[in-house]
């Protein structure tokens, strides 16, 4: 009779199961995706239970094409917040970019083609030499931006004398108050630079330099990496789209105020943080950003809707923004907190 051995086979070896709530706040800080769909689902269904007026044609439009320009301005601070940057001074490039296209047009007679296309190349000009001053004098982009958001809302005084510039062409009134298929232009024009962005972001070379330089720079430049290059780069993108938003408005109210991109400052920044983007940098997507300013311009809509004084628009935006802060600080530390 031969005696047969029987080894136990070795268990099989799987991750430690973590703590329910914790293991929700990993899955949420680890898909950002995931997370801001799922909360703006939910609000997108509670605002229109809570009324009848949102879920309409009129109303969505009016989101749609008021998402554009904020939706604009945040794709470029989401590239820079990944990068591990920050550009204050966004929303005062859109508003000069605005006036001197009213400038260009109006008092002096140029094509308004021609106007714009001049406008963006000085968006983006301003946001090179945002980058360049950042880089080569080895300044923080935060104090360097507050104090260059001076000198761009300075000069838009100064061109306009606080006075907004009327008869704009309407040549290019339909980019701001169009229709195509129903859709608003400035949506879709919003919906393209999403696709480019995302696509050099999440497809590129270039993409994945500027997560590697959020994560860390001075590893990256140990790979090879022209860091001030690519940072110099994302300035000027930034620069660039909120020039755009700044003409699409030009367009959309056929006037140049000086009072354009007063607020794009806290909505972005808010947006792009909801969205998933780490206020340290390396993480997030513009995706995720651009669906934070959905979930943000939902809220101000209703707060309209429900006759409530369009003051409290900024009590919530910057609640908002120390929400979204607070909850992406205190998710990673409850996430770290037992590495050491």
């Amino acid at each position: 009779m031969s005696l047969e051995t029987t080894v136990p086979a070795a268990p099989s070896q799987q991750p430690p199961k973590l703590p329910p709530l914790k293991a929700l706040v990993s899955r949420l800080a680890g898909n950002p995706l995931g997370g801001v769909i799922a909360a703006l689902v939910i609000i997108f269904g509670a605002s229109c239970a809570l009324s009848p007026h949102f879920l309409t044609t009129f109303n969505m439009m009016i989101i749609a094409r008021a998402l554009a320009f904020i939706g604009l301005v945040t794709i470029g601070q989401s590239v820079l917040m990944i990068l591990g940057e920050l550009d204050l001074s966004v929303g005062a490039i859109g508003g000069l970019a605005g006036v001197v296209g009213g400038i260009l047009m109006v008092q002096l007679g140029l094509n308004p083609w021609l106007s714009l296309g001049l406008c963006l190349l000085m968006g983006g000009g301003c946001g090179l030499l945002n980058g360049a001053l950042i880089t080569q004098l080895r300044l923080h982009s935060l104090v360097l931006t507050i104090g260059m958001a001076g000198v761009y809302g300075g000069a838009n005084l100064v061109a306009t004398k606080g006075v907004a510039i009327t008869g704009v062409p309407r040549d290019i009134t339909f980019l701001g108050r169009g229709l195509v298929m129903g859709v608003p232009v400035p949506f879709l024009v919003l919906l393209v630079c999403l696709a480019i962005v995302a696509f050099i972001m999440l497809r590129t070379p270039v993409g994945r330099y500027i997560y590697a330089i959020g994560s860390n720079p001075d590893a990256a430049r140990m790979l090879g990496i022209r860091v001030n290059a690519i940072r110099m780069g994302a300035f000027a993108l930034a620069g660039f789209l909120s020039a755009l938003a700044g003409i699409l408005m030009v367009a959309r109210l056929g006037t140049a105020q000086p009072s354009i991109g007063d607020t794009w400052v806290l909505g972005p920044i808010a947006a792009a943080v909801i969205g998933g983007v780490a206020t340290t940098g390396g993480i997030g997507s513009p995706i995720g950003a651009v669906l934070g300013a959905v979930i943000i311009g939902i809220i101000e809509d209703i707060i309209v809707l429900f006759g409530i004084s369009p003051y409290w628009q900024s009590v919530v935006s910057g609640g908002i923004v120390v929400l979204a802060i607070s909850f992406d600080a205190l998710a990673r530390r409850y996430l770290n907190r037992d590495a050491v």
